[in-house]
């Protein structure tokens, strides 16, 4: 329900875009629109009546409302609040529509209105600055979450952000590039973390696990191979889209530029730590489940997100996970193998295809960019010595040694002194507030939109159903014809003289009427 009301509107956005391009170009051809578009670029419209203020350029606001539609659908800030709840399906549904297809959609749709988008920058600098804001802020809730699931959610999250900063800095094709490598690696690690909740007996809480490693072996390296590509480790796929969208976003000089540089780069240490932190959490250290029995499942209920359970598991199974003395076990053939078959390009098609992709004419007469304005993937193309070249370089650059810290950080945490982030979290309790109640923007949400919608149909219900048409029309009505039988009733006495008096006084009347108008 969620999705659906937060995309009405996203959609809202998207339809004024899609009317005003019906409006001013007369058609909604893509190629019609594409060539008509340059004529179009020094047009303004005014927002209220002829206010002087109002003015605005026709592609700035005609991007902005096509980017709303892509903001609802792909999840940014702040119309991404419905992805994380939707992990409640099943995982293969997390994973194919909520990490490869539809929250894409957003990032396609607007690599694909590229023409219309080169001629505003103010369109592609509030594009990038909205992608940061989400590749950023989206990653820290990740740090915090307890559920495998939603972990994988927040990442999803921030990786759509990292995307849509890279089509902010006209960097198109990095964009899509960045989108295939992580629909690999992404649906991977949502599928092993439902074969994680499945060999658990559907236990989602990452604290309830511990030292998995040994009983699910290819879960295990399946998801080390998925977490590696996620935070850009040279070589694999999520390093060379990752790297460079960071490249693109270094080269480009629009307004938003240099927040958005901070916030991918501080996003590479983020991504590394909350990553490897669910990953030792899992598979290394020690095991965890199993241990108090039926009570460890329902005395931290309040942390397992308002208590929804998720996935493959039965209706009527109220308790979840292992139960004394159980051990989790490797979970079959048709689990694993899918795993498998998604490591395989997790490791190599970044290698493969950036050449091809992000350099080669793979999107050629589809993608366009105004080189004169926005020259991001000219420098790029410069840089570019090779697919191996850059693996290697990358070895000494700031991304991959704040990859690493992340890693290394998270490691000593959660496996060596896991009373470091208790400690953290309790010095910082403000900001773990915060972030476990994800910013507040569902209670914003819930106060001010819901509120607002409520508020409004209580006045239209006081108003318009109790007030006008209860109280007005139709108890009015009833009053109404109350006092004129009220008042015709004094005339009904039962007496004959009185109505033969009546009539005499009727027909004297009608008479003098008569008379006069003769």
């Amino acid at each position: 329900m969620k999705a659906f009301l937060v995309n009405r509107v996203g959609d809202f956005g998207f339809i004024l875009g899609i009317g005003l391009v019906l409006a001013h170009f007369g058609t909604l051809d893509y190629a019609s629109v594409f060539q008509k578009a340059p004529e179009f670029a020094g047009t303004t419209i005014s927002l209220f009546a002829d206010r002087e203020w109002a003015t605005v350029s026709l592609m700035t606001v005609t991007c902005i409302c096509l980017f709303i539609g892509a903001m609802g659908k792909s999840a940014q800030v702040p119309l991404h609040v419905w992805l994380p709840d939707s992990m409640e399906g099943p995982t293969p549904i997390s994973a194919l529509i909520h990490a490869a297809t539809m929250v894409t959609a957003g990032i396609f749709m607007v690599a694909r209105m590229s023409p219309l988008f080169e001629l505003s920058t103010t369109a592609l600098s509030f594009v990038m600055v909205i992608g940061a804001i989400t590749a950023l802020f989206m990653g820290f809730l990740g740090i915090i979450q307890n559920d495998i699931k939603r972990v994988v959610a927040y990442s999803t999250l921030s990786q759509l952000g990292y995307m849509t900063v890279a089509l902010g800095a006209s960097a198109y094709s990095v964009a899509i590039f960045h989108l295939m490598t992580h629909a690999f690696f992404k649906a991977l690690l949502f599928l092993a973390a439902g074969s994680v909740i499945i060999g658990m007996h559907h236990e989602q809480d990452i604290r309830k696990m511990g030292g998995l490693r040994k009983y699910m072996p290819i879960t295990w390296i399946t998801s080390l191979v998925g977490s590696l590509a996620l935070i850009g480790t040279p070589f694999l796929s999520g390093f060379y889209s990752k790297d460079s969208i960071i490249e693109a976003v270094a080269l480009s000089h629009i307004p938003g530029a240099g927040f958005a540089y901070f916030a991918v780069m501080a996003g590479v240490f983020v991504t590394a730590f909350y990553s490897f932190r669910m990953y030792f959490l899992v598979f290394h250290g020690e095991e965890r489940f199993g241990k108090a029995g039926h009570d460890a499942h329902h005395g931290d209920h309040a942390n397992h997100h308002d208590g929804h359970h998720d996935d493959d598991a039965p209706a009527h199974d109220d308790h979840h996970g292992l139960s004394p003395g159980q051990k989790p076990h490797e979970t079959p053939w048709v689990v694993t193998l899918p795993l498998i078959l998604l490591a395989i390009p997790s490791l190599i098609i970044g290698y493969i295809a950036i050449g091809p992709m992000v350099f080669g004419d793979y999107f050629k007469g589809v993608i366009f960019i105004d080189n004169h304005a926005h020259p991001v993937m000219e420098h790029l193309a410069e840089h570019f010595h090779g697919a191996a070249a850059m693996g290697v370089h990358s070895l000494t650059t700031l991304p991959f040694i704040l990859a690493l810290a992340g890693v290394v950080v998270s490691w000593f945490f959660y496996m060596k002194r896991p009373d470091i982030p208790a400690a953290i979290q309790r010095r910082f309790s403000a900001i773990n507030t915060l972030l476990e109640n994800k910013y507040y923007f569902d209670k914003i949400n819930d106060i001010v939109f819901a509120g607002g919608s409520r508020l409004l149909g209580k006045m239209l219900w006081r108003g318009g159903d109790v007030g006008f048409i209860d109280g007005v029309m139709v108890n009015g009505s009833v009053k109404l014809v109350g006092w004129i039988s009220s008042i015709t009733r004094l005339f009904q006495t039962g007496y004959v003289y009185h109505y033969a008096f009546t009539m005499i006084i009727g027909v004297f009347v009608l008479m003098t009427l008569w008379i006069n108008r003769a």
